[in-house]
């Protein structure tokens, strides 16, 4: 599988242990030891994807993703021996699309970059596409989002998330469905879906404390309102 990949581990010989297993798959991969040297080649080159560290020298895991969300929608993986629900959604929360645990398999590791990659690059071949709502555009092959002619950033999972609100409008969707459908699992950490949705509301929403778009619905789940009426104080 074609590919690049930025790798952010201060741990040299594991940075160097996923590198190898990657670049069996085919892929390329570029390798960091602090967030501040991702930051500055990622500005000179594309990524398809962005394996990361919580635990780095100088800028943290958290501030990076909070950095480099601002200017790119790259998918980003975090492999992280910080476990707790807290790190999970705080990772998640600030713009990671996946988080693995250490210790982990290489082969599994690989596997699931495999797939994530795969994703990405089935969603781009599929031809372009274009969802409209109020003053945004979702476009569907290449996952950005602009309102207007203002680009608006969204990390991959989020824009999952919004693309599967936007093609259900109107009805109320349970967390359970949403993670079903789209982390693709039957199982798992169900405050996920609530953090993207509020992620999502910072972005959308004129008001994200009295959302618009995605309503919340008492008991059901979440709404999506494509064409929300003007005085609408959903909350």
């Amino acid at each position: 599988m074609k590919a690049d990949v930025l790798i952010i581990e201060d741990v040299r010989e594991l940075a160097e242990l996923v590198s190898m297993y990657l670049v069996r798959e085919g892929m390329d991969t570029v390798l960091c030891e602090t967030a501040e040297e991702a930051l500055n080649i990622a500005k000179t080159k594309q990524f398809d994807l962005v394996v990361l560290d919580l635990n780095l020298p100088g800028i943290d895991g958290f501030e990076f993703l909070t950095l480099f969300r601002k200017e790119h929608s790259t998918p980003v993986m975090i492999m992280s021996a910080r476990d707790s629900d807290e790190d999970i959604i705080a990772g998640l929360g600030n713009g990671a699309d996946e988080f693995v645990t250490k210790p982990f398999s290489p082969r599994v590791f690989a596997a699931r970059v495999r797939a994530m990659i795969r994703r990405e690059q089935n969603s781009a071949a599929e031809g372009e596409r274009t969802v409209r709502f109020g003053d945004f555009t979702l476009y569907e092959t290449t996952c950005i989002l602009k309102k207007g002619a203002e680009r608006v950033y969204l990390s991959v999972k989020e824009y999952e998330v919004l693309d599967y609100l936007v093609h259900n409008p109107g009805v109320p969707l349970q967390p359970e469905t949403i993670y079903k459908s789209v982390w693709k699992n039957a199982y798992g950490d169900l405050s996920a879906v609530a953090v993207y949705i509020q992620r999502l509301r910072k972005k959308i929403e004129s008001n994200p404390s009295a959302p618009k778009y995605i309503e919340t619905v008492f008991g059901m789940g979440y709404r999506f309102n494509p064409e929300p009426a003007a005085d609408a104080d959903n909350k």
